[in-house]
């Protein structure tokens, strides 16, 4: 049950958010036993994002999941999501914050699991 939301300073067409959504749901099978199938995604485009003072193309990313992970996959998906970010909004990763929140409860369908 992972959460992905972006919000970047930038204009992002359709075309790329469709692409970045399934950019991500490969992504997050890097999280074990996390897959496209229960995945979420939100994307914020041109939001008052200042990153350093500056409002150059930057990006805050919060992955919300189910559950938790070790630290070295959080760095997997954190590379992961900086590649996606550079490659199809040309978002330099060191304008890229990502933020993991882990949540025992989660519901889903009208009751938690």
């Amino acid at each position: 049950m992972p959460f992905i939301d972006i919000k970047t300073n930038i204009d992002v067409p359709h075309d790329n958010q469709v692409t970045i959504k399934s950019k991500l749901g490969e992504a997050i099978t890097a999280v074990p036993g996390k897959s496209e199938k229960w995945l979420m995604v939100e994307i914020e485009p041109e939001c008052a994002l200042w990153f350093s003072g500056e409002s150059a193309p930057a990006a805050m990313v919060e992955v919300s999941i189910y559950g938790g992970a070790s630290s070295s996959v959080y760095s997997a998906m954190t590379e992961k999501i900086c590649n996606i970010l550079k490659n199809e909004l040309e978002i330099r990763p060191d304008r890229v914050y990502v933020k993991y929140t882990e949540t025992e409860n989660w519901g889903w369908n009208g009751s938690n699991f």
